[in-house]
């Protein structure tokens, strides 16, 4: 073999090459579709078949809201049209009523005003780069429920005029009873699940048998035994407002759920975290409130979410006992004489399904929010 075909030729490059620009087929919108949905033969085919079911769904939704639907009329007679989709002017003309129930029309500045300050408090909360969340926590907590009640019911040194509850109605009525479950159960499922954890038996055993009494009893008959069975447990002559009673029974129900929720958090949490509390002098209430506490509740974040969207829709089931929330607005409001058509019932359940939504799904996203923001673990 010849010495010029066992030498090689080496090229050392003594200047950087530019930076090549990605190929077109692996960023951006086409990369991530190529990644997440065209990886292989399967997930090609059902990314087609969910593709045609979103599309014929949005477009049925699309044509019964915009595309077929009716912008304008004043009665049931202008939706009466054959293949017509959404009568819209039935909601125009019932919008009041779905969302503030029989309350006084020249009051409705009143509960305006509470929910105005009330989504102001829970923004100052909600938004980390705000300060002063001690003094937003106590004033919503603390001085907005009295102040909420006595602006909306009146009467009393108030000098307004008194609405009695039996009068609050619509997505007023949800919110109200929505909003009290969810802030009023949250303490108290908290203290339930530490109680459950208890090493002394009579608070263990009470803290179960609450737990599991609520939870295995439905939300509805929850209600129906807060309406009529509680006043029987009451001296004589005591009488609780009925919407004070179907508070009471949703707060103490949705307590329960909350309570497990915590504990699984509780028990998620690893015994070095007791033991370093205990090697810093920390007493049990120390540690529970520094320590414990704060990492457990960051766990379950899902799960309180979950809760709490829960306990938003099933609201409806006030209904139960006479009071009229959103969904009972829409009910009653269909059975008028001037607005029957065979459209206005599925519009009006299609405009309480929309708010519904439109509350759960942003509760679900600041639930997302929060869990990357208070994520502290340790990603490869």
């Amino acid at each position: 073999m010849s010495k010029s075909s066992n030498s090689s030729v080496a090229y050392v490059r003594k200047t950087m090459v530019d930076k090549m620009p990605a190929p077109n087929m692996s960023k951006g919108i086409v990369g991530w579709m190529r990644t997440n949905l065209f990886s292989s033969i399967g997930n090609t085919i059902l990314t087609l078949i969910s593709a045609y079911v979103i599309y014929v769904a949005l477009a049925g939704l699309f044509s019964f809201a915009l595309g077929s639907a009716i912008f304008e009329g004043t009665g049931g007679a202008d939706c009466r049209v054959e293949g017509s989709g959404a009568c819209w002017p039935y909601i125009g003309d019932r919008f009041d009523f779905m969302i503030y129930g029989f309350y006084p029309e020249s009051e409705y500045w009143r509960p305006d005003l509470t929910f105005a300050v009330g989504a102001i408090l829970l923004f100052l909360l909600a938004t980390p780069r705000i300060p002063g969340k001690m003094i937003s926590g106590g004033l919503f907590l603390v001085v907005f429920p009295f102040a909420a009640y006595f602006l909306m019911a009146g009467g009393g040194f108030t000098g307004l005029e008194e609405v009695p509850t039996e009068k609050w109605g619509g997505l007023m009525l949800t919110l109200v009873v929505a909003v009290t479950g969810i802030v009023a159960s949250f303490p108290i499922g908290v203290l339930l699940a530490l109680g459950r954890r208890s090493e002394m038996p009579l608070v263990k055993s009470v803290c179960v048998v609450f737990i599991e009494l609520w939870r295995g009893v439905p939300l509805i008959t929850v209600l129906f035994m807060a309406s009529v069975m509680l006043p029987l447990f009451l001296p004589e002559g005591t009488n609780f407002d009925k919407l004070i009673r179907a508070l009471v029974g949703v707060t103490l129900f949705t307590a329960a759920y909350t309570a497990e929720v915590v504990r699984g958090g509780l028990q998620a949490i690893d015994k070095g975290q007791y033991e370093a509390a205990d090697a810093l002098g920390m007493n049990y209430f120390q540690a529970t409130l520094l320590i414990i506490l704060p990492q457990a509740l960051k766990l379950v974040i899902p799960g309180i979410v979950n809760n709490s969207i829960s306990l938003f829709k099933d609201t409806t089931l006030v209904s139960i006992v006479g009071l009229i929330d959103l969904l009972g607005a829409v009910k009653a409001s269909t059975a008028t004489g001037d607005w029957t058509a065979p459209s206005i019932p599925i519009t009006g359940y299609f405009f309480a399904a929309l708010i519904f939504w439109v509350f759960t799904f942003t509760m679900s996203r600041y639930s997302q929010y929060m869990e990357k923001r208070l994520d502290t673990g340790h990603k490869n």
